[in-house]
C-alpha cells in the first residue's frame, strides 16, 4: 500500500477499479498532477479513455479537511445542470483500498489558464473568459440546493460567522508560530461581522480561473474544479474570493493581476466584474465589499498556514512549494486588514 503522495499502489488501483469502469483489465498509466496541494490528484491513462483520481492524503488530517466525499457528492448533484462540473464514476471510503478515500471521474479535455493575465490570447478571448468566468459564477448561486439534492450540504444561520470560527479553529490547529497580524484579522472580523442577509446557496469555496477547465478553442468553461471547499453558504465569498486572488502578483506564483494594465489586455476591473455578476443576479449591487475581501485574505492565510503544517508533517502533496507558500501567511494577514480598513 502507498503511504505517499507521490505516488499510487498501481496494483491495488487496478484491482479495484477491473470491472467496476471500463478500461482497467487490462495495462494502464498513472501520471500524477503537479497541481492541487491539498488532495492529491492523477491522470489514469486506459485503453477505455482517461480518468482522474482524486485521493485524501494519507497520515493524520485536521478534522473536515481533505473532504473528497464531498467533492463527488457535489459534483454528482450538478451533472445536468448550468454548472460545468467533470462526470462522476465512483466513490471509495474504505481505507483498506489506496490507504485514504478516493474518487474518480472523468478527465476533462481543455485549456487550464493558471495566470488571469493570459498572455498568450489576445484581448478579445480575455475578455470572454473572464465573462465567462463571471457568467459560471452567477450560474452555480443560482443553483436550487433544493431542487439538486444539496439542502443539507451546510448548517443554515450566518455563514460568514460559522467561517470565521472554523477556520479559525483550523489556523490555531495548524499554527507553527505567533503570527500577530493573523491574531489581529481575527479579532477585527469577528467585531465588523454583517448581520446575515439571507442569501444561501451553493458556494464553491476556491473559485479561481485555475480551478477551471476552458474549450482548447473559445472561451466555454467545460468543468469546475477541486470541490473540497465547497459547502452552502453566502454567495459573495466566491465573489470577493476572485477579487482576492486578483490582488496578488502576477505570473505562476501569485497567480494574479496587482500592477497589471488590464484596460490594456482586455481585462475587467474589480469592479465592473463586480457589477457584471450583479446585473446576473438581479442585485442592485453590495454595500460593505471591504469585509468579504478581508474574509478571503483571511481564509487563504489559514489555508496556507495548513499547507505548511502539512509540509512540516511529512504529508504534503508538493511539499516544497508548500513550504514556500507557507510563507505568505503574514502578507495575506496583512492584507486582510487592509482591505478591512477600506
Amino acid at each position: 500500500m502507498s503511504d505517499t503522495t507521490q505516488s499510487l499502489d498501481q496494483q491495488a488501483v487496478g484491482a479495484y477499479l477491473s470491472g467496476r469502469l471500463p478500461g482497467f483489465d487490462t495495462a494502464f498509466e498513472v501520471q500524477k498532477f503537479d497541481t492541487g496541494q491539498s488532495n492529491p490528484t492523477f491522470m489514469l491513462k486506459t485503453s477505455a479513455g482517461n480518468y482522474v483520481l482524486r485521493r485524501k492524503p494519507p497520515g493524520v488530517l485536521l478534522k473536515s479537511a481533505h473532504a473528497v466525499d464531498r467533492e463527488f457528492r457535489v459534483q454528482k448533484a450538478l451533472a445536468g445542470s448550468d454548472v460545468p462540473v467533470a462526470k462522476m464514476h465512483l466513490l471509495c471510503e474504505d481505507d483498506d483500498v489506496l490507504g485514504s478515500a478516493f474518487y474518480v471521474m472523468d478527465h476533462v479535455v481543455g485549456r487550464n489558464i493558471t495566470d488571469p493575465s493570459m498572455p498568450d490570447l489576445d484581448n478579445e478571448t480575455r475578455a470572454g473568459v473572464m465573462d465567462e468566468m463571471n457568467r459560471v459564477l452567477a450560474c452555480l448561486h443560482q443553483v436550487d440546493i433544493d431542487g439538486v439534492g444539496l439542502s443539507d450540504y451546510g448548517p443554515p444561520g450566518n455563514y460568514f460567522e460559522r467561517q470565521l470560527a472554523r477556520w479559525t479553529k483550523q489556523y490555531r490547529a495548524s499554527e507553527t508560530e505567533a503570527i500577530p497580524e493573523m491574531d489581529e484579522l481575527i479579532q477585527a472580523l469577528g467585531a465588523a461581522m454583517p448581520a446575515d442577509d439571507g442569501q444561501r446557496g451553493l458556494v464553491h469555496g476556491d473559485y479561481r480561473i485555475d480551478n477551471m477547465i476552458f474549450a482548447s478553442q473559445g472561451t466555454e468553461c467545460r468543468a469546475i474544479l477541486d470541490w473540497e471547499l465547497s459547502t452552502t453558504g453566502h454567495p459573495f465569498a466566491d465573489l470577493a474570493g476572485v477579487i482576492m486572488q486578483w490582488q496578488m502578483p502576477p505570473g505562476a506564483e501569485g497567480r494574479g493581476l496587482a500592477g497589471i494594465d488590464r484596460t490594456k489586455l482586455g481585462l475587467p476591473s474589480d469592479q465592473a466584474f463586480i457589477d457584471a455578476y450583479c446585473q446576473r443576479r438581479g442585485l442592485a449591487g453590495i454595500d460593505g465589499f471591504g469585509f468579504y475581501l478581508s474574509f478571503s485574505f483571511f481564509r487563504m492565510g489559514a489555508i496556507l498556514q495548513g499547507v505548511l503544517k502539512r509540509a512540516l508533517d511529512g504529508n504534503a502533496s508538493n511539499p516544497q512549494r508548500a513550504i514556500k507558500l507557507g510563507g505568505f501567511v503574514s502578507h495575506f494577514a496583512r492584507s486582510g486588514l487592509q482591505a478591512l480598513g477600506k
